[in-house]
């Protein structure tokens, strides 16, 4: 809220109207005190200052080791591998789950009950339980043969020598991250305004372009957020595969501080090597929302740079040639 008060100036001629009210031009807008605030934010400052001067005094957090093992080609390798584990997850999975979420949709009942169950069963099992089931799924399935069903195989090959470990950990995180996706894509369709859809029907659209020039592009506001999110997670939850002995980033920094001992420096290797590329994925997912914000919004988000140079543009700079 703000007030408004007369300027301490006497207006100028023409500003006071025969009825004594004074024009607009001649008030000035105060802004409203909000003391408690600039409180709360002086704390935030004290404290964030206190757990800077922690990490650069302590010497428990020995940045020495840090600085060692940060590009270190093992946790380099660790960290390609955690990156493949990521997309190889999320490409699986999201094609899965976009396949789950129209068999949800379609008026096929069969479809349906096998789309529900799917979702309702991966969701229901906690990721690490289905990344050491399929890890052992040799114990069950020793070989697995291709061919007429109760009736002789075509071929027939051997678990062990198809599924290795990381092929495990990215069936077990392709097939978590599907329920979900399918969720989160099933969600978003069913959010576009039916009165759009009836509206396509009436002029006589067909299908095909119904979905990929109104439902799709309305639907992506509502998918990419959760979409971005469930891609951040399972690229930190592939920590989990370190259960099953695979070299990713988080157990290859177990390895090192398990020799070492110097087990706070390792894993800030692995926490700021976490936080980096995190980093990167939220602002891939700033632009493909602010793209598909168009259209949506009167005027789009401005992107960081936009706003610096808009704030650099408002502030009482001296013209160029200027003395003092």
């Amino acid at each position: 809220m703000t007030a408004v008060v007369p300027k301490a100036s006497s207006p100028r001629s023409g500003a006071v109207g025969d009825d004594g009210t004074i024009a607009a031009d001649a008030l000035t807008v105060a802004r409203t005190w909000h003391p408690w605030r600039w409180v709360i934010g002086a704390a935030t400052l004290v404290l964030v200052a206190q757990f800077v001067h922690g990490l650069a005094t302590n010497a428990g957090w020995d940045w020495g080791t840090f600085a060692q093992y940060f590009t270190a080609k093992s946790v380099m390798a660790a960290l390609w591998l955690t990156i493949q584990l990521t997309f190889w997850g999320t490409l699986i999975g999201f094609a899965l789950g976009i396949a789950l979420a129209a068999a949800r949709l379609s008026h096929n009942p069969m479809l349906q009950v096998i789309s529900w169950f799917y979702v309702w069963a991966f969701r229901s099992i906690p990721l690490i339980v289905q990344l050491l089931f399929w890890f052992n799924i040799a114990y069950l399935y020793p070989s697995l043969s291709v061919g007429v069903p109760f009736g002789p195989a075509f071929f027939t090959v051997d678990v062990n020598g198809v599924i290795s470990g990381s092929t495990a950990a990215i069936i077990g995180l392709a097939l978590h991250q599907a329920a979900y996706s399918a969720e989160i894509v099933r969600a978003g369709i069913i959010s576009v305004d039916q009165g759009q859809l009836e509206a396509a029907a009436a002029l006589g659209i067909p299908k095909r372009r119904e979905f990929f020039k109104i439902v799709l592009p309305q639907a992506m506001r509502g998918i990419l957020p959760n979409a971005a999110n469930e891609v951040i997670s399972l690229f930190k939850g592939t920590s989990i595969v370190s259960v099953m002995a695979i070299a990713e980033l988080f157990y290859q920094v177990q390895v090192i501080y398990g020799r070492s001992g110097r087990v706070v420096p390792l894993l800030m290797v692995a926490t700021v090597w976490y936080i980096v590329l995190t980093s990167l994925l939220s602002i891939v997912q700033f632009y493909v929302e602010r793209h598909y914000a168009r259209g949506a919004l009167r005027t789009i988000p401005l992107t960081p740079v936009q706003k610096l140079r808009k704030r650099l543009a408002t502030l009482p700079l001296s013209p160029r040639g200027a003395t003092r």
